[in-house]
């Protein structure tokens, strides 16, 4: 037992210098400009990625309840809010899709309509 005791404070001590080298270097170079995948991530979606990483040492250095359930109730929330995020840039998409449907489809049935009025009216002289 003392020896798997052992091996979780290496793995601890691990995680913890693997976190502190993560957190100087973004502090000290700056976040690095993303390519932008996806438009809905924002500095908002990155702030709760952090939140999440704070939770997450916090567990690994004391694994009690509370921890757990901080890192739990983060986690829930950060998945509610991108869900959010991605549903309200679909949905705008849709609407801009389809404003582009019905411009198009109203000017194509606009010509179309144009068109076979000249023809009638010519056929009728």
């Amino acid at each position: 037992m003392e020896n798997l005791n052992g091996d979780e404070n290496v793995n601890r001590t691990w995680e913890n210098i693997k976190e502190n080298t993560k957190t100087s270097t973004k502090e000290s170079l700056g976040l690095h400009e993303w390519k932008q995948h996806k438009p809905w991530f924002d500095k908002e979606c990155v702030d709760f990625l952090d939140q999440r990483k704070q939770a997450k040492m916090q567990r690994i250095q004391d694994p009690s309840q509370s921890n757990v359930d901080n890192l739990n109730n983060v986690r829930c929330n950060g998945s509610i809010h991108f869900s959010n995020k991605r549903r309200h840039i679909s949905k705008l998409n849709w609407r801009n899709l389809k404003l582009t449907v019905r411009s198009t489809m109203s000017g194509t049935c606009i010509g179309a309509l144009m068109t076979s009025r000249r023809h009638t009216s010519l056929e009728l002289l």
